[in-house]
């Protein structure tokens, strides 16, 4: 049919006799209907339009006046706007990011934390998650997930997967990216020093083949081997780790859980700070630019010659102003907990936090030799057996061994697990020795009862269970992932304290760095939870030597 010929004006209806007779006819019936009952004696339109009479002005629609701003009626229907913006998708800045099999096996939520950005899939990446998704590990684990995650986008209603899956056609809207697989051959020209065979090389020949093919647009390899990344930038090729799952760039911006105050602290805000005794405690209500910069729980202290020493924790912000509330002294020998004493001032944060009813979760990190292990075991030991706050100390680690592997462990669990917990037996020596008036017989009796309040419990077999009353001992925490680390937290029932505790500087699981270490995600996400605190210990208390191997080594 052809097309009518445009109007003369804005907004004007185009004229009848510009109509083929069929399209005017449907038209003006159209407009018809409405006012059928008014003039029913109104002749037959088809033979009005036969005879090329005048239409009647009860038929005709009026002339719209020409306008030029459109306002929608009232009852017109508001556009639909998103909730939660998503970035625009520029064809131009957008980049392809091609995946390892290693980053989908470390994290298989990865295909979501490009944004806008494309991730392609080479053909040797399914085949990798396939050979690596038998199995009981974490790795297994993943890989199947991520498998899972690829097939439900591939069976999405209408899904092409030679146009792309779209990201979010999952539900995760805040990505606007696509997936695209593999295909088709690609032209894959490596040097021939390159074994051709060789899984890494295919992905670094399906980079160069994709780099060619979409230039000018940028093609990004992402992999968590090291190698892989120097030999991709030594062919020309751009490569990046996958940085989604660290929560610290620089492990040096760690949350340490105290802070230094200014010398002139007293000077500045002595005149404003309000002061209360209440059991026990002295308690100070200041206000001024250090406020902003402080958390729930953190410590605070003041160590300036001729100004009054504060040792303090921050127990309220309230705008701009916080509580602080003194500290009790575990320096002191009266105030030793199962005879240990606090020697240095990180020492005496830490024992505040592991005496304290109201705290549930606490972190300690330190280099080799601080006492993490021996504080938290005193502790422990003191409320459950003296105090009766808890039933028993269930520890655990991460069985990541330093060296090789010496194979499987006969025994029950506790059997498996005591070449693992060679820490814990020197700290209850050590504790031991503290009950010098009890004799050798009752030594005996009390590491017997000891024994029988420490439950040793493997990682393997957490999953499930809930733990009521009972103080939880995390040993080695830094070689724990983000997922294991929720794994064991989320096991606390009512009356359950958990610490962990880690080296950050001694990680031993493959792929995990100081940034992305489960420790590093426990301490950045409770910072500042009224029930949580965390204490970066600074000084090695072990002896002199190892303190200085901590150092010069």
């Amino acid at each position: 049919m052809p097309l009518p010929p445009a109007p003369a004006k804005r907004a004007a209806l185009l004229a009848i006799d510009a109509l083929p007779a069929t399209a005017a006819r449907a038209r003006t019936l159209a407009h018809g209907r409405s006012t059928a009952r008014s003039a029913p004696s109104a002749p037959a339109l088809p033979a009005m339009l036969e005879r090329n009479e005048p239409v009647p002005e009860a038929l005709r629609q009026p002339e719209v006046p020409p306008t030029t701003d459109f306002t929608p009626p009232p009852s017109a229907p508001r556009p639909f706007t998103r909730s939660r913006p998503v970035k625009r998708r520029d064809a131009q800045s957008a980049k392809l990011f091609v995946l390892d099999t290693n980053v989908l096996m470390h994290d298989p939520m990865s295909l979501f934390r490009f944004e806008e950005h494309d991730i392609y899939l080479p053909m040797i990446v399914l085949e990798e998650l396939d050979s690596n998704k038998k199995g009981v590990t974490e790795v297994a684990r993943n890989a199947r997930q991520a498998s899972r995650t690829l097939d439900a986008m591939a069976a999405v209603k209408g899904a092409e997967i030679t146009q792309g899956l779209p990201l979010s056609s999952l539900g995760n809207k805040e990505v606007g990216g696509k997936l695209f697989f593999q295909t088709e051959p690609l032209d894959m020209t490596l040097p021939q020093s390159l074994p051709q065979g060789k899984a890494d090389n295919q992905i670094l020949g399906v980079v160069e083949a994709l780099r060619r093919r979409m230039a000018p647009r940028e093609v990004v390899l992402v992999s968590k081997d090291i190698n892989m990344r120097i030999k991709a930038r030594a062919l020309g090729l751009a490569a990046e780790d996958y940085q989604n799952d660290k929560t610290l760039e620089d492990g040096d911006l760690l949350y340490a859980g105290w802070m230094a105050l200014p010398h002139d602290f007293w000077a500045k805000h002595g005149k404003s700070v309000e002061s209360w005794q209440s059991g026990g405690n002295t308690y100070y209500r200041i206000s001024g630019p250090v406020v902003p910069s402080l958390h729930i729980n953190q410590f605070v202290y003041l160590e300036a010659p001729g100004e009054p020493s504060l040792y303090a924790r921050v127990t309220e912000i309230r705008g701009k102003t916080a509580v602080l509330r003194t500290l009790k002294d575990y320096g002191h020998t009266k105030n030793a907990v199962w005879g240990v004493s606090a020697r240095n001032r990180e020492q005496n944060f830490a024992l505040n936090l592991l005496m304290d009813p109201e705290i549930d979760f606490v972190t300690l990190t330190g280099t080799a030799g601080t006492g993490k292990t021996l504080m938290a075991l005193a502790s422990g030991l003191s409320q459950v057996l003296d105090e009766r706050r808890y039933t028993e100390i269930i520890v655990t680690r991460a069985t990541v061994s330093v060296g090789e592997d010496i194979g499987f462990l006969p025994g029950t669990e506790e059997e498996k697990m005591g070449p693992w917990m060679g820490a814990l037996d020197d700290n209850l020596e050590v504790l031991g020795k503290t009950e010098t008036g009890a004799g050798e017989w009752g030594r005996a009796a009390a590491q017997e009862l000891i024994r029988a309040k420490i439950k040793i419990k493997s990682l393997n077999f957490m999953r499930g269970r809930t733990f009521l009353n009972k103080y939880v001992i995390i040993d080695e925490a830094q070689n724990l992932t983000p997922k294991q680390m929720k794994t064991l937290i989320t096991r606390a029932g009512p009356g359950t304290k958990i610490v962990c505790m880690g080296n950050l500087a001694q990680i031993d699981t493959p792929y995990l760095t100081e940034g992305s270490s489960g420790l590093t995600f426990a301490v950045d996400k409770f910072m500042g939870w009224p029930h949580g605190g965390h204490i970066t210990l600074a000084r090695g208390e072990r002896s002199r030597l190892a303190d200085f191997a901590s150092d010069a080594l």
